[in-house]
């Protein structure tokens, strides 16, 4: 009987401090998002200042904040319209280039992560492919451009490739850098219980190494997401890149910079995501 009343006193207890543990909690999570939320506002806030300062000094030259959010507006209202191949919404121009960044981050990753896993795990295959990397890594995407168009014939698939030759770098060095930074421990154990190849690739190679795999894919997402710009601008056709060159060609500069805030804010968005993936591999290895 004493040990259930103990019991029953701490559960009371218990009931009475949590709630004020829940309360303050809360009250920080409140508190970090407010200050977060003020920071945020008062950057842009500057950003909106120092825009309209430029605005004025160039003689409207330049379109204001008022001018440039209105048709964005306008922009988004119908962002789904199809009056033909070269008057497209928004959003389907957002789509075509969304799904041809994946296609060439995807490829580009296919072929990154095992060479470097072969690269960190072998340090031959290291000196032998590594200064290659490091020969073809700063080659502009513009200067690939036409290698692409040359080899397949077709403008869309070259801005594919490029976003392929191009973003594979960052994902292929971080993967060798993880793989061939695993403690010499890690691999005395895999030794010592006996570890098959695969066993020792799914048990101690992949999970130490995935940070660094996710960290390489971030920052290839970022460059796929650049170069796509650039790509459509020469290749023409449906796309981000393509919808920023016809509206300069329309004098419409309106539609240029309020383009250039919606790629800025999908590029924020997908550098999001893969900042919560990067969080939780950490966090899980």
């Amino acid at each position: 009987m004493k040990s259930q009343t103990i019991a029953s006193d701490i559960e009371l207890e218990s009931a009475k401090i949590s709630p004020k543990i829940w309360d303050k909690t809360l009250v920080k999570k409140l508190t970090a998002f407010g200050k977060s939320s003020a920071f945020t506002l008062g950057g842009f806030g500057i950003l909106i200042i120092l825009w309209y300062i430029i605005s004025k000094l160039t003689t409207d030259a330049l379109p204001g904040p008022y001018a440039t959010l209105t048709v964005l507006w306008e922009m988004l209202k119908d962002p789904f319209y199809d009056y033909g191949p070269n008057d497209k919404g928004i959003a389907l121009q957002l789509i075509s280039s969304l799904g041809k960044v994946f296609l060439g981050f995807g490829l580009g990753s296919l072929v990154a992560i095992p060479v470097g896993i072969v690269m960190g795990a072998n340090p031959f295959c290291k000196k032998l492919f590594y200064p290659i990397v490091q020969i073809l890594k700063p080659v502009s995407p513009l200067a690939w451009f036409p290698i692409g168009l040359a080899v397949f014939q077709s403008a869309s698939t070259a801005t594919i490739f490029i976003i392929f030759i191009t973003s594979l770098w960052s994902t292929l060095i971080n993967t060798a850098f993880g793989v061939g930074s695993i403690p010499e421990d890690h691999k005395n154990v895999a030794k010592a219980f006996g570890f098959s190849t695969r066993r020792y690739i799914t048990k101690i190679l992949i999970p130490y190494s995935l940070p660094h795999i996710i960290t390489g894919l971030r920052l290839s997402i970022s460059v796929a997401w650049l170069v796509i710009v650039a790509g459509e601008m020469l290749s023409g056709g449906l796309g981000i890149g393509f919808f920023v060159w016809d509206s300069w060609n329309a004098l419409s500069l309106e539609k240029v910079i309020s383009a250039i805030l919606i790629i800025g804010l999908v590029g924020l968005m997908l550098d999001r995501l893969f900042t919560l993936l990067e969080k939780r591999f950490s966090y899980a290895s």
